[in-house]
Protein backbone atom coordinates (compact mmCIF):
# COMPACT_ATOMS: atom_id res chain seq x y z
CA UNK A 1 0.00 0.00 0.00
CA UNK A 2 1.45 3.52 -0.72
CA UNK A 3 0.78 5.02 2.61
CA UNK A 4 2.75 2.77 4.32
CA UNK A 5 5.54 3.45 1.86
CA UNK A 6 5.45 7.39 2.59
CA UNK A 7 7.70 9.14 5.33
CA UNK A 8 5.51 10.70 8.52
CA UNK A 9 6.19 12.90 11.27
CA UNK A 10 4.13 10.66 13.27
CA UNK A 11 2.61 7.55 13.30
CA UNK A 12 -0.53 7.45 16.13
CA UNK A 13 -1.27 3.37 17.24
CA UNK A 14 -4.79 2.93 18.43
CA UNK A 15 -8.30 5.25 17.89
CA UNK A 16 -8.86 5.66 21.49
CA UNK A 17 -9.93 9.15 22.75
CA UNK A 18 -6.82 10.01 23.81
CA UNK A 19 -4.92 9.23 20.66
CA UNK A 20 -7.44 10.91 18.35
CA UNK A 21 -7.25 14.16 20.79
CA UNK A 22 -3.52 14.25 20.10
CA UNK A 23 -3.59 12.93 16.12
CA UNK A 24 -6.17 16.23 15.51
CA UNK A 25 -4.29 18.46 17.90
CA UNK A 26 -0.55 17.33 15.85
CA UNK A 27 -2.47 17.78 12.21
CA UNK A 28 -3.82 20.80 13.05
CA UNK A 29 -0.02 21.69 14.20
CA UNK A 30 1.05 20.90 10.77
CA UNK A 31 2.48 17.62 11.14
CA UNK A 32 1.70 14.80 9.04
CA UNK A 33 0.44 11.64 10.61
CA UNK A 34 -0.54 8.27 9.87
CA UNK A 35 -3.04 7.33 12.10
CA UNK A 36 -3.37 3.19 12.75
CA UNK A 37 -5.47 0.63 14.32
CA UNK A 38 -5.41 -3.07 14.75
CA UNK A 39 -9.17 -3.30 15.13
CA UNK A 40 -11.90 -2.80 12.45
CA UNK A 41 -13.75 -0.33 14.59
CA UNK A 42 -12.64 2.78 15.75
CA UNK A 43 -12.24 3.23 19.71
CA UNK A 44 -9.89 0.78 20.89
CA UNK A 45 -10.95 0.65 24.51
CA UNK A 46 -13.11 2.91 24.77
CA UNK A 47 -15.12 1.90 22.06
CA UNK A 48 -19.06 2.50 20.87
CA UNK A 49 -20.83 -0.53 20.42
CA UNK A 50 -24.47 -1.74 18.86
CA UNK A 51 -26.42 -3.95 19.92
CA UNK A 52 -25.50 -6.96 17.89
CA UNK A 53 -21.22 -5.68 19.14
CA UNK A 54 -22.32 -5.71 23.01
CA UNK A 55 -23.67 -9.31 22.69
CA UNK A 56 -20.96 -10.45 20.73
CA UNK A 57 -18.40 -9.14 23.17
CA UNK A 58 -20.20 -10.24 26.11
CA UNK A 59 -22.90 -12.78 25.25
CA UNK A 60 -20.81 -14.46 22.96
CA UNK A 61 -23.23 -17.26 20.87
CA UNK A 62 -26.38 -15.73 22.32
CA UNK A 63 -29.05 -14.26 20.40
CA UNK A 64 -29.80 -10.88 21.18
CA UNK A 65 -33.37 -10.58 22.59
CA UNK A 66 -36.07 -9.17 20.36
CA UNK A 67 -37.46 -7.03 23.10
CA UNK A 68 -34.59 -4.40 22.70
CA UNK A 69 -35.56 -2.52 19.42
CA UNK A 70 -33.41 -1.70 16.17
CA UNK A 71 -29.30 -2.66 16.93
CA UNK A 72 -28.40 0.40 14.91
CA UNK A 73 -30.04 2.46 17.64
CA UNK A 74 -27.77 1.61 20.54
CA UNK A 75 -24.56 3.17 20.67
CA UNK A 76 -23.12 2.21 24.05
CA UNK A 77 -20.00 3.31 25.51
CA UNK A 78 -17.60 1.19 27.34
CA UNK A 79 -15.66 4.14 28.92
CA UNK A 80 -18.77 6.59 29.15
CA UNK A 81 -17.91 10.15 30.43
CA UNK A 82 -19.55 13.34 30.17
CA UNK A 83 -17.21 16.37 29.04
CA UNK A 84 -17.66 19.98 31.08
CA UNK A 85 -19.17 22.67 28.93
CA UNK A 86 -17.04 25.15 29.31
CA UNK A 87 -13.74 22.60 29.96
CA UNK A 88 -10.21 21.71 28.23
CA UNK A 89 -11.64 18.98 26.02
CA UNK A 90 -14.80 21.05 24.63
CA UNK A 91 -11.97 24.05 23.89
CA UNK A 92 -9.73 21.27 22.47
CA UNK A 93 -12.70 20.48 19.91
CA UNK A 94 -12.98 23.77 19.47
CA UNK A 95 -8.77 24.39 18.80
CA UNK A 96 -9.11 21.92 15.92
CA UNK A 97 -12.94 22.38 14.39
CA UNK A 98 -14.11 19.27 14.66
CA UNK A 99 -17.10 20.00 16.58
CA UNK A 100 -18.32 21.46 13.53
CA UNK A 101 -18.58 17.51 12.93
CA UNK A 102 -20.96 17.29 16.04
CA UNK A 103 -23.95 17.96 17.65
CA UNK A 104 -23.78 17.64 21.73
CA UNK A 105 -26.97 17.97 24.11
CA UNK A 106 -26.66 18.96 27.55
CA UNK A 107 -27.25 16.54 30.26
CA UNK A 108 -29.89 16.97 33.10
CA UNK A 109 -28.26 16.54 36.60
CA UNK A 110 -25.96 16.10 38.63
CA UNK A 111 -26.05 14.15 42.20
CA UNK A 112 -24.72 13.00 44.95
CA UNK A 113 -24.87 10.43 47.96
CA UNK A 114 -25.56 11.03 51.32
CA UNK A 115 -26.29 7.92 53.29
CA UNK A 116 -28.68 5.54 51.21
CA UNK A 117 -30.17 8.76 49.19
CA UNK A 118 -29.13 10.70 46.16
CA UNK A 119 -29.14 14.38 46.11
CA UNK A 120 -28.80 16.96 43.30
CA UNK A 121 -25.57 18.71 43.72
CA UNK A 122 -25.75 21.87 45.02
CA UNK A 123 -23.36 24.15 42.70
CA UNK A 124 -24.10 27.64 44.01
CA UNK A 125 -24.98 29.56 46.56
CA UNK A 126 -28.88 30.03 45.79
CA UNK A 127 -28.88 25.80 45.29
CA UNK A 128 -27.05 25.53 48.65
CA UNK A 129 -29.55 27.58 50.21
CA UNK A 130 -32.28 25.19 49.42
CA UNK A 131 -30.08 21.73 49.26
CA UNK A 132 -31.62 18.39 51.49
CA UNK A 133 -28.18 17.86 51.57
CA UNK A 134 -27.29 20.35 54.27
CA UNK A 135 -28.86 21.48 57.97
CA UNK A 136 -30.11 25.36 58.68
CA UNK A 137 -26.69 26.55 59.86
CA UNK A 138 -24.54 24.70 57.79
CA UNK A 139 -26.68 25.94 54.51
CA UNK A 140 -25.65 29.09 55.37
CA UNK A 141 -22.02 28.27 55.51
CA UNK A 142 -22.21 26.39 52.61
CA UNK A 143 -24.20 29.38 50.66
CA UNK A 144 -21.25 31.98 51.85
CA UNK A 145 -18.21 29.40 50.63
CA UNK A 146 -19.84 28.76 47.44
CA UNK A 147 -20.58 32.38 46.65
CA UNK A 148 -17.39 33.29 47.47
CA UNK A 149 -16.26 31.03 44.40
CA UNK A 150 -18.76 32.09 42.51
CA UNK A 151 -17.07 35.95 42.86
CA UNK A 152 -13.69 34.70 43.13
CA UNK A 153 -11.09 36.07 40.31
CA UNK A 154 -7.27 34.79 40.44
CA UNK A 155 -6.77 39.04 39.05
CA UNK A 156 -8.76 40.90 40.76
CA UNK A 157 -7.22 40.82 45.01
CA UNK A 158 -10.44 43.12 45.98
CA UNK A 159 -12.70 39.65 45.27
CA UNK A 160 -10.23 37.39 47.95
CA UNK A 161 -11.44 38.51 50.78
CA UNK A 162 -7.83 38.43 52.05
CA UNK A 163 -7.38 35.14 51.45
CA UNK A 164 -4.14 34.22 49.02
CA UNK A 165 -5.12 31.28 47.50
CA UNK A 166 -1.91 30.40 46.40
CA UNK A 167 -0.45 30.18 49.19
CA UNK A 168 -2.54 28.51 51.48
CA UNK A 169 -4.14 24.76 51.71
CA UNK A 170 -7.76 23.35 50.51
CA UNK A 171 -8.05 22.15 53.70
CA UNK A 172 -7.25 25.43 55.34
CA UNK A 173 -9.90 27.63 53.38
CA UNK A 174 -12.21 24.83 53.95
CA UNK A 175 -11.86 26.21 57.64
CA UNK A 176 -11.89 29.21 57.46
CA UNK A 177 -15.60 29.22 56.11
CA UNK A 178 -16.35 26.14 59.24
CA UNK A 179 -17.51 23.49 56.61
CA UNK A 180 -18.59 20.74 57.62
CA UNK A 181 -16.88 17.01 56.84
CA UNK A 182 -20.01 16.26 54.97
CA UNK A 183 -20.25 19.30 52.47
CA UNK A 184 -16.31 19.61 52.29
CA UNK A 185 -16.84 16.00 51.09
CA UNK A 186 -19.22 16.74 48.34
CA UNK A 187 -17.36 19.61 47.51
CA UNK A 188 -14.05 18.06 46.59
CA UNK A 189 -15.88 15.22 45.00
CA UNK A 190 -19.04 15.92 43.56
CA UNK A 191 -18.02 19.75 42.56
CA UNK A 192 -14.25 19.80 42.19
CA UNK A 193 -14.25 16.40 40.88
CA UNK A 194 -11.38 14.87 42.85
CA UNK A 195 -10.80 11.55 42.70
CA UNK A 196 -9.71 11.37 46.15
CA UNK A 197 -8.32 13.69 48.77
CA UNK A 198 -5.13 14.33 48.53
CA UNK A 199 -5.98 17.88 46.93
CA UNK A 200 -7.00 19.09 50.50
CA UNK A 201 -3.25 19.56 51.43
CA UNK A 202 -2.43 20.82 48.35
CA UNK A 203 -2.82 25.09 47.43
CA UNK A 204 -6.62 26.01 47.44
CA UNK A 205 -6.11 27.36 44.29
CA UNK A 206 -6.58 24.63 41.87
CA UNK A 207 -9.92 23.25 43.25
CA UNK A 208 -11.45 26.84 43.77
CA UNK A 209 -10.44 26.97 39.91
CA UNK A 210 -12.23 23.61 39.22
CA UNK A 211 -15.12 24.63 41.36
CA UNK A 212 -15.30 27.74 39.05
CA UNK A 213 -15.02 25.67 35.97
CA UNK A 214 -18.34 23.43 36.96
CA UNK A 215 -19.98 26.42 37.89
CA UNK A 216 -18.87 28.69 34.73
CA UNK A 217 -20.09 25.25 32.67
CA UNK A 218 -23.56 25.31 34.41
CA UNK A 219 -23.80 28.94 32.89
CA UNK A 220 -22.41 28.17 29.35
CA UNK A 221 -25.66 27.45 27.94
CA UNK A 222 -29.02 28.88 29.00
CA UNK A 223 -31.62 26.77 31.12
CA UNK A 224 -28.99 23.71 31.68
CA UNK A 225 -28.78 22.07 35.27
CA UNK A 226 -25.81 20.60 34.67
CA UNK A 227 -22.19 21.47 34.24
CA UNK A 228 -22.04 18.56 31.56
CA UNK A 229 -22.50 17.81 27.33
CA UNK A 230 -22.58 15.28 25.45
CA UNK A 231 -22.19 13.77 22.35
CA UNK A 232 -25.82 12.79 20.18
CA UNK A 233 -25.09 9.12 18.85
CA UNK A 234 -22.39 9.12 21.99
CA UNK A 235 -18.53 9.40 22.61
CA UNK A 236 -17.91 6.68 19.38
CA UNK A 237 -18.73 10.43 17.42
CA UNK A 238 -14.82 11.19 18.61
CA UNK A 239 -12.91 9.01 16.57
CA UNK A 240 -14.90 9.41 13.60
CA UNK A 241 -15.11 13.57 13.97
CA UNK A 242 -11.50 13.75 14.15
CA UNK A 243 -10.46 10.88 11.25
CA UNK A 244 -12.66 13.31 9.09
CA UNK A 245 -10.73 16.35 10.57
CA UNK A 246 -7.53 14.22 9.81
CA UNK A 247 -8.61 13.82 6.21
CA UNK A 248 -8.79 17.68 5.50
CA UNK A 249 -5.55 17.92 6.61
CA UNK A 250 -4.15 15.43 4.39
CA UNK A 251 -3.72 12.62 7.00
CA UNK A 252 -4.43 9.04 6.75
CA UNK A 253 -6.17 6.91 8.57
CA UNK A 254 -6.26 2.95 7.98
CA UNK A 255 -8.37 0.64 10.71
CA UNK A 256 -7.42 -3.40 10.16
CA UNK A 257 -4.03 -3.53 11.53
CA UNK A 258 -3.71 -6.17 13.78
CA UNK A 259 0.04 -6.82 13.63
CA UNK A 260 0.96 -3.15 14.06
CA UNK A 261 4.06 -2.39 16.01
CA UNK A 262 6.68 -0.09 16.53
CA UNK A 263 10.13 -0.73 15.13
CA UNK A 264 13.18 0.59 16.41
CA UNK A 265 16.80 1.46 15.94
CA UNK A 266 19.73 0.16 17.16
CA UNK A 267 19.80 2.77 19.86
CA UNK A 268 16.38 2.02 20.76
CA UNK A 269 14.86 5.09 19.49
CA UNK A 270 11.65 4.51 18.08
CA UNK A 271 11.96 5.08 13.65
CA UNK A 272 8.60 3.37 12.36
CA UNK A 273 6.09 1.63 12.81
CA UNK A 274 5.70 -2.32 10.57
CA UNK A 275 2.63 -4.16 9.61
CA UNK A 276 1.99 -6.79 7.00
CA UNK A 277 5.64 -7.02 6.17
CA UNK A 278 5.97 -3.34 5.11
CA UNK A 279 6.93 -0.25 7.82
CA UNK A 280 5.95 3.45 7.78
CA UNK A 281 9.04 5.28 8.54
CA UNK A 282 8.33 8.67 11.15
CA UNK A 283 10.22 10.86 14.02
CA UNK A 284 8.09 9.70 16.50
CA UNK A 285 5.29 7.19 17.64
CA UNK A 286 2.27 8.17 19.68
CA UNK A 287 -0.19 5.22 20.98
CA UNK A 288 -2.11 3.69 23.51
CA UNK A 289 -0.50 0.80 26.17
CA UNK A 290 -1.33 -1.60 24.50
CA UNK A 291 0.88 -1.01 21.42
CA UNK A 292 3.74 -1.01 23.63
CA UNK A 293 4.42 -4.12 26.09
CA UNK A 294 7.65 -3.60 27.12
CA UNK A 295 7.29 0.12 27.97
CA UNK A 296 3.98 0.04 30.27
CA UNK A 297 3.37 -0.98 33.70
CA UNK A 298 0.08 -2.18 35.55
CA UNK A 299 -1.10 0.84 38.04
CA UNK A 300 -4.90 -0.80 38.52
CA UNK A 301 -7.86 -1.93 37.32
CA UNK A 302 -11.46 -0.75 37.16
CA UNK A 303 -14.56 -2.87 37.35
CA UNK A 304 -17.48 -1.22 35.39
CA UNK A 305 -20.90 -2.73 34.73
CA UNK A 306 -23.18 -1.87 31.68
CA UNK A 307 -27.17 -2.20 32.73
CA UNK A 308 -29.81 -1.92 30.27
CA UNK A 309 -32.80 -0.29 31.59
CA UNK A 310 -36.53 0.27 30.67
CA UNK A 311 -36.89 3.27 32.73
CA UNK A 312 -34.94 6.40 34.52
CA UNK A 313 -32.73 6.26 37.67
CA UNK A 314 -35.62 6.62 40.91
CA UNK A 315 -35.20 9.60 42.62
CA UNK A 316 -33.56 11.74 39.62
CA UNK A 317 -36.79 13.57 38.49
CA UNK A 318 -36.80 10.95 35.42
CA UNK A 319 -34.07 12.19 34.17
CA UNK A 320 -32.71 11.68 30.74
CA UNK A 321 -28.92 11.55 31.59
CA UNK A 322 -27.29 11.88 34.98
CA UNK A 323 -24.56 11.22 36.51
CA UNK A 324 -24.12 10.25 40.34
CA UNK A 325 -20.85 11.09 42.25
CA UNK A 326 -21.16 8.14 45.29
CA UNK A 327 -17.94 9.23 47.72
CA UNK A 328 -15.80 6.95 49.00
CA UNK A 329 -16.43 7.57 52.64
CA UNK A 330 -20.05 7.30 52.13
CA UNK A 331 -19.81 3.65 50.85
CA UNK A 332 -16.53 2.97 53.35
CA UNK A 333 -14.18 2.82 50.73
CA UNK A 334 -11.09 4.05 49.39
CA UNK A 335 -12.17 5.09 45.90
CA UNK A 336 -15.54 6.72 45.03
CA UNK A 337 -17.43 4.75 42.74
CA UNK A 338 -18.90 6.70 39.24
CA UNK A 339 -22.70 6.21 37.58
CA UNK A 340 -22.96 7.43 34.69
CA UNK A 341 -26.46 7.47 32.56
CA UNK A 342 -28.19 8.57 29.39
CA UNK A 343 -30.78 7.33 27.47
CA UNK A 344 -32.74 7.49 23.74
CA UNK A 345 -32.71 10.90 24.40
CA UNK A 346 -29.01 11.23 23.32
CA UNK A 347 -29.49 8.48 19.97
CA UNK A 348 -27.40 5.73 22.64
CA UNK A 349 -30.41 3.12 23.02
CA UNK A 350 -33.41 2.19 21.59
CA UNK A 351 -36.95 3.87 22.10
CA UNK A 352 -37.51 3.87 25.71
CA UNK A 353 -34.29 2.40 26.97
CA UNK A 354 -31.98 4.06 29.45
CA UNK A 355 -28.19 2.96 29.54
CA UNK A 356 -26.59 2.96 33.19
CA UNK A 357 -22.68 2.62 33.73
CA UNK A 358 -20.98 2.41 36.86
CA UNK A 359 -17.41 2.37 37.60
CA UNK A 360 -14.86 2.12 40.46
CA UNK A 361 -11.11 1.22 40.99
CA UNK A 362 -10.84 -2.31 42.09
CA UNK A 363 -10.17 -2.67 46.03
CA UNK A 364 -11.29 -6.39 46.72
CA UNK A 365 -10.77 -9.92 45.51
CA UNK A 366 -14.45 -9.66 44.26
CA UNK A 367 -14.77 -6.22 42.18
CA UNK A 368 -18.57 -6.79 40.98
CA UNK A 369 -19.43 -6.68 44.10
CA UNK A 370 -17.66 -3.38 44.91
CA UNK A 371 -20.45 -2.10 42.55
CA UNK A 372 -23.70 -2.71 44.63
CA UNK A 373 -23.81 0.26 46.57
CA UNK A 374 -24.08 2.03 42.91
CA UNK A 375 -26.24 -0.64 41.40
CA UNK A 376 -28.64 -0.51 44.53
CA UNK A 377 -29.60 2.37 43.00
CA UNK A 378 -30.81 1.72 39.59
CA UNK A 379 -33.78 -0.40 39.95
CA UNK A 380 -35.36 -3.08 37.93
CA UNK A 381 -32.58 -3.96 34.86
CA UNK A 382 -33.17 -5.74 31.30
CA UNK A 383 -29.46 -6.39 31.13
CA UNK A 384 -26.20 -6.10 33.05
CA UNK A 385 -22.84 -6.53 31.27
CA UNK A 386 -19.65 -6.40 34.14
CA UNK A 387 -16.55 -6.52 32.79
CA UNK A 388 -13.07 -5.80 34.87
CA UNK A 389 -10.02 -3.81 32.84
CA UNK A 390 -6.09 -3.59 33.57
CA UNK A 391 -4.98 0.24 33.74
CA UNK A 392 -1.58 0.65 32.18
CA UNK A 393 0.73 3.61 32.60
CA UNK A 394 3.99 4.43 30.36
CA UNK A 395 7.26 3.39 32.37
CA UNK A 396 8.94 6.16 29.73
CA UNK A 397 8.04 9.80 28.69
CA UNK A 398 9.31 9.60 25.19
CA UNK A 399 11.95 12.28 25.19
CA UNK A 400 14.53 8.99 24.74
CA UNK A 401 12.72 7.05 22.74
CA UNK A 402 10.52 8.63 20.71
CA UNK A 403 7.06 6.41 22.12
CA UNK A 404 4.59 9.01 23.65
CA UNK A 405 2.35 7.05 25.44
CA UNK A 406 -1.10 7.46 27.29
CA UNK A 407 -2.69 6.34 29.90
CA UNK A 408 -5.36 3.58 30.85
CA UNK A 409 -8.67 5.37 31.46
CA UNK A 410 -9.40 5.86 35.05
CA UNK A 411 -12.60 5.00 36.45
CA UNK A 412 -14.18 8.53 36.30
CA UNK A 413 -17.30 9.31 34.46
CA UNK A 414 -16.64 12.72 33.33
CA UNK A 415 -13.43 13.79 31.01
CA UNK A 416 -11.00 15.46 33.10
CA UNK A 417 -8.07 13.58 33.36
CA UNK A 418 -8.22 12.05 30.20
CA UNK A 419 -8.18 15.45 28.25
CA UNK A 420 -5.48 16.60 30.72
CA UNK A 421 -3.11 13.41 29.84
CA UNK A 422 -3.92 14.00 26.61
CA UNK A 423 -3.28 17.78 26.63
CA UNK A 424 0.53 16.70 28.66
CA UNK A 425 1.51 14.09 25.90
CA UNK A 426 1.08 17.36 23.01
CA UNK A 427 3.13 19.18 25.28
CA UNK A 428 5.95 16.77 26.01
CA UNK A 429 6.04 15.79 21.67
CA UNK A 430 5.94 19.59 20.80
CA UNK A 431 7.70 21.25 24.07
CA UNK A 432 4.92 24.03 24.85
CA UNK A 433 1.53 23.64 26.19
CA UNK A 434 -1.42 23.96 24.20
CA UNK A 435 -3.44 27.49 24.44
CA UNK A 436 -6.78 26.93 25.11
CA UNK A 437 -7.27 31.10 26.17
CA UNK A 438 -10.91 32.44 25.29
CA UNK A 439 -11.99 29.10 23.15
CA UNK A 440 -15.73 28.30 23.66
CA UNK A 441 -18.38 26.43 22.34
CA UNK A 442 -20.57 28.63 20.08
CA UNK A 443 -24.07 29.11 22.06
CA UNK A 444 -26.45 27.87 19.14
CA UNK A 445 -26.21 24.38 21.28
Amino acid sequence: GGAMEEEYDCVVLGTGLKECIVSGLLSVAGKKVLHMDRNSYYGGESASLTLNQLWERFRPGQEVPTNMGRNVDYNVDLVPKFMMADGKLVKTLVHTGVEKYMEFKAVDGCYTLKGAKIHRVPATGMEAATSPLMGFFEKRRARSFLIFVEDYDPKNPQTWQGYDLSRMTMRELYAKFSLADDTIEFLGHSVALHVNDSYMDQTALATVLKMKLYNDSINRFPDTRSPFIYPLYGLGELPQAFARLSAVYGGTYMLSKPDAQPVFDESGKVVGVSSEGETAKCKFVVGDPSYFPGKVKKVAQVVRAICIMNHPIPGTNDAHSVQVILPQNQVGRTNDIYLFCCSYAHNVAGKGKWIASISTTVETNNPQMELKPGLDLLGPLEHAFAYVSDVYEPTTDGSQDGCYISKGYDATTHFESTVDDALAMYERITGAPLDLEGLALGREQ
